[in-house]
Order: C-alpha cells, then structure tokens, then sequence
C-alpha cells in the first residue's frame, strides 16, 4: 500500500477507535434491551488495527522498525 490509502485506514481506524470507546462508556439502558454491539471489543481491535497501521505508515516513512 502507498502512503495517502495507509494514512486514509490509519485515519479510519482511529476514528472507528474513538467512536467505538465513546459508545462503550455509556451507561446501559436496559429499557431499551442488551447492546447488539460490544463496543469495547470493537475499540480494542480498531486500536490494534491502528497500531498495526501505524508501525506500516513509520516504515513506509522510511524508518527501520524491525531487526
């Protein structure tokens, strides 16, 4: 992948990161049922996701990250 579609999914990612960790910390309300979604499952893969993303970005910038 080329630099602008890795920063366009690291961008991606880190908003689907934030949007998932802001819906996971409202309080339930059980009038309305369970959540369909896990929320906080969902913000933990994004974030590896973005970190993951984010170590391919540093190395298409030409920094060395692996042995």
């Amino acid at each position: 992948m080329d630099l602008p579609v890795t920063s366009a999914i690291v961008g991606a990612f880190l908003a689907l990161t934030v949007f998932a960790g802001w819906r996971g910390s409202r309080p339930a309300d059980l009038a309305k049922g369970v959540r369909m979604i896990p929320w906080r499952t969902v913000m933990v893969f994004a974030a590896a996701g973005t970190l993951l993303m984010t170590v391919h970005l540093v190395n298409l910038l030409g920094f060395h990250t692996g042995r």
